[in-house]
């Protein structure tokens, strides 16, 4: 659950007799799988260099000739040989895979560590690679066989012309291989999915969504920024003895006119479609969570009380969680924003549904809410530092009892559904930081969406709790 709320970081937890076990693989298991591994990857090295010899751009776009699809099929048998010796004795596949004409790009999600490369090596899609990729010893000339999109870092304008090559490439009816591009545009949790990156959507072309799941019991697969690093993510995977791995293709998303002329409407609107597949546990602890905050005496409590009311014992991880609510850095949080962050985690296209929990938690016992009340809710909603609540609540208090319920709130969201925009981002973001209020700055209507795009350049005034 605490995973969600930090979905750069990953926690192994293992046991004394667990590491006993993976002590004994290491000894035993690990330096066999390590060796065939890399022996497979040796093996594939010449059959990919001869293949890619040669080739130039009016060749790529033409069918595989015979050779070619030899030289495919070897190295799509090499390669799963490869994961194999990993431990990954078989792989899921669900659904069907599109064909180029059907679907130019495959987004592909969450994206999670390197061993997300098994569907890239399974389907020999493109992908799009840092050209500094191509001059790494023998895995550069694996990366060049399957005709990657390559983003320099030294040019200023790569940025540009990889999406004018992607657009290129993906309107080109088939004829070069497809896209597989990773949305989110860096590795999380797993936890849930983050904002998807506009760029796999520019082109405007059919895409199909490809959802990954890793369902093993101990997690050696996530490679995030806070965490184990690759070399002991590496190990501990080819310590155990089986790993799985599912890969699901989804139905071909088409694009409606407005999503064309749109991509970050395209992107959040594929984005919506695959985290409904991926299954969630994180509403149940909602409940529990919701429920035991409503019966606490006090909402204010320290790490240790924070501690036991998520039942999770102290450690960096719950001092981080601790840290992100501590706005005041007096050691003492409140426990109904968490609560509420949770929801927006949980339900970020349900905004109203996260307002009446809020309500529940805020209400007092005539079952109202003042305007500071209001504005509690709606900071941490938000993830914002200060807000203007007034013009909303006086709109909604139409009676001016100076409180209200969240029956007025409901009747007064469905009479003004862009409400955020008109009482809330027109006055907060337009007054303090000057910036664009539309209905892509806030796409599950008030709960904004958390990226590191997001976070860095567009809400840098309005920050608090998510800094």
């Amino acid at each position: 659950m605490l995973a969600c709320l930090l979905p750069d970081m990953v926690v192994l937890s293992m046991d004394a007799e667990l590491h006993e076990l993976i002590a004994f693989m290491t000894l035993t298991l690990f330096p066999i799988r390590l060796f065939f591994a890399a022996f497979m990857m040796l093996l594939a090295w010449p059959f990919a260099f001869i293949a890619s010899m040669g080739s130039d751009e009016q060749e790529l776009e033409k069918p595989l000739c015979w050779w070619r699809k030899i030289v495919d099929i070897l190295l799509k048998a090499i390669m799963r040989m490869m994961w194999l010796a990993g431990g990954f004795h078989w792989i899921n596949v669900k659904g069907r895979r599109a064909l180029p004409a059907e679907a130019a790009i495959l987004t592909v999600a969450p994206h999670s560590s390197y061993f997300d490369a098994i569907p890239v090596t399974m389907t020999f899609a493109s992908i799009v690679m840092k050209a500094e990729s191509k001059d790494i010893p023998i895995w550069g000339t694996l990366i060049k066989y399957i005709r990657p999109v390559f983003v320099s870092r030294s040019d200023q304008d790569s940025r540009r012309k990889t999406v004018e090559e992607i657009k290129r490439r993906a309107q080109s009816d088939g004829k070069w291989p497809q896209i597989m591009i990773f949305p989110e545009g860096t590795c999380t949790n797993r936890s849930c999915l983050i904002t998807f990156k506009p760029g796999a959507f520019i082109p405007g072309v059919p895409v199909q969504p490809v959802v990954l799941r890793y369902p093993n019991k101990l997690d050696t697969i996530t490679w995030t920024w806070q965490g184990p690093g690759a070399l002991e993510i590496l190990w501990l995977t080819l310590c155990q003895f089986h790993n799985s791995v599912e890969i699901e293709f989804l139905p071909v998303y088409i694009p409606s006119e407005e999503e064309r002329k749109n991509p970050v409407l395209y992107a959040n609107n594929v984005r919506r479609v695959m985290a409904e597949l991926k299954p969630e546990t994180l509403e149940d602890d909602l409940d529990k969570y919701a429920a035991s905050a409503m019966k606490m005496k006090k909402v204010k409590v320290d790490l240790k009380e924070f501690s036991a009311y998520l039942e999770f014992p102290v450690s960096q991880t719950l001092e981080s969680m601790f840290a992100l609510f501590d706005e005041n850095e007096d050691g003492i949080i409140d426990i109904r924003e968490f609560v509420i962050a949770l929801s927006v985690v949980c339900k970020p296209s349900k905004t109203l549904e996260t307002i009446q929990l809020a309500f529940q938690l805020y209400q007092s016992e005539n079952g109202t809410i003042t305007e500071e009340d209001l504005a509690h809710i709606l900071k941490t909603a938000m993830g914002v530092s200060q807000i203007n609540v007034t013009h909303l609540f006086r709109a909604v208090d139409e009676e001016e009892k100076g409180e209200i319920i969240y029956d007025d709130f409901h009747r007064f969201a469905e009479l003004h559904p862009h409400f955020a925009e008109d009482y809330l981002y027109a006055d907060q973001m337009g007054a303090e930081s000057g910036l664009e209020t539309s209905s892509l700055s806030a796409p599950n209507g008030i709960c904004t969406d958390f990226s590191p795009e997001n976070a860095e350049d567009k809400n840098k005034p309005l920050q608090k709790k998510l800094n």
